[in-house]
C-alpha cells in the first residue's frame, strides 16, 4: 500500500458508488484507506455503503452526517480524518485507471515541492467501461494562477495534495467550490501541476447533465462569486475581475447553446422514433 487516502462524498449514489471503490481498490499500489462520506443521503446509498465495507473490511471507513451539507464540507469532512500524508479525491459517480495512484503517487513523492496535482480525465457514457491501455507520457505542466481564473486546470477526481495543506474547500459552498480552492492554493504561492496522461474517468457530461454539474446557472453564480472572493481578498484586480466575469459569462452562452441544441435532436429523434 502506499501512504494515500482516497475521499470520497456520497450523496445518492447507490447505483454508482461500487465502481469508484472498486477503481480504487483494483489500483496497482492500493491506498492506505477509503473514506467514504455518506451525506445523509435519502436512498439506498448507507446500505450499499456497509456492504462495500463488509467487502473490504478496515480498508474502507465510513462516516454518515446527519445533515446533507454538499460537496464541499463532506469532502473537508474526509480530508480532516485522513491518516496519510496524501489525500487523493474521488467522486462517487467517477473512476480511475489502475495505474493513476502509482503514477501520481511516486511523481509527488519525488517532487516535495508540488503542494497540488491533477492529470488529464476521459469523460464515458454513464455505463462504458475504462479503456485499460492509456499512454502515460511524462510530461507535466505547471498551473499559475492567472490561468486558473479563465479555465480549470484539472477535475477534482485527478486530484492528489499533501494533507497538511492549511486551506480547504469553502464550507457550505455547493457549486464550483473545487475551482476556487484551487485558485486559493496557486495565489498563496504553493506549487500546482497537471500530469498529461489520462488517468481519471468521468462517466456524465462535465456540464447540463444530472448532478452538481446539471444546475449550469447554480454554477456560473457560484463562479463569479469566485472571483468577487479573488478581489476581495486582494488576489486579482478590478480589471483581471471583469475580464474574468466577462469570459466566464461568455463560457456560460456557449454551454447553453450547446445544451439546447443537444435538447433539440434529442426531440427530433423522440418524434422521428414516434412515427416510425
Amino acid at each position: 500500500m502506499i501512504p494515500v487516502s482516497v475521499v470520497i462524498p456520497c450523496y445518492r449514489c447507490a447505483g454508482t458508488i461500487e465502481r469508484a471503490v472498486t477503481s480504487a481498490a483494483h489500483q496497482t499500489q492500493r491506498p492506505a484507506e477509503v473514506i467514504l462520506i455518506d451525506d445523509a443521503s435519502c436512498d439506498a446509498t448507507v446500505g450499499v455503503l456497509k456492504s462495500i465495507k463488509n467487502k473490504y473490511g478496515s480498508w474502507i471507513r465510513i462516516v454518515e452526517l446527519s445533515v446533507n451539507l454538499g460537496a464541499a464540507s463532506t469532502r473537508n469532512a474526509g480530508w480532516n480524518l485522513a491518516s496519510q500524508p496524501f489525500v487523493a479525491f474521488l467522486d462517487a459517480d467517477d473512476s480511475w485507471h489502475p495505474e493513476k495512484l502509482r503514477v501520481q503517487y511516486e511523481f509527488m513523492r519525488d517532487n516535495p515541492s508540488i503542494a497540488v496535482s491533477g492529470h488529464q480525465s476521459m469523460v464515458l457514457g454513464y455505463t462504458d467501461k475504462m479503456p485499460q491501455h492509456i499512454n502515460f507520457r511524462p510530461v507535466v505542466a505547471e498551473i499559475n494562477p492567472i490561468s486558473l481564473i479563465f479555465k480549470g486546470a484539472f477535475s477534482t477526481p485527478s486530484v492528489m495534495l499533501k494533507r497538511d495543506i492549511k486551506f480547504r474547500f469553502y464550507e457550505g459552498k455547493r457549486y464550483a467550490e473545487d475551482a476556487y480552492l484551487w485558485q486559493v492554493i496557486a495565489f498563496a504561492g504553493l506549487r500546482i501541476v497537471r500530469i498529461e496522461s489520462c488517468l481519471a474517468f468521468i462517466h456524465k457530461e462535465l456540464y447540463g447533465a444530472g448532478g452538481l454539474s446539471g444546475n449550469m446557472w447554480k454554477m456560473e453564480v457560484s463562479e463569479l462569486s469566485n472571483f468577487l472572493s479573488l478581489r476581495r481578498s486582494g488576489h486579482i484586480s478590478v480589471w483581471m475581475m471583469m475580464a474574468a466575469f466577462a469570459f466566464s459569462l461568455a463560457k456560460y452562452t456557449r454551454r447553453l447553446g450547446i445544451q439546447c441544441v443537444r435538447y433539440g435532436l434529442a426531440l427530433f429523434s423522440s418524434k422521428a422514433h414516434k412515427n416510425c
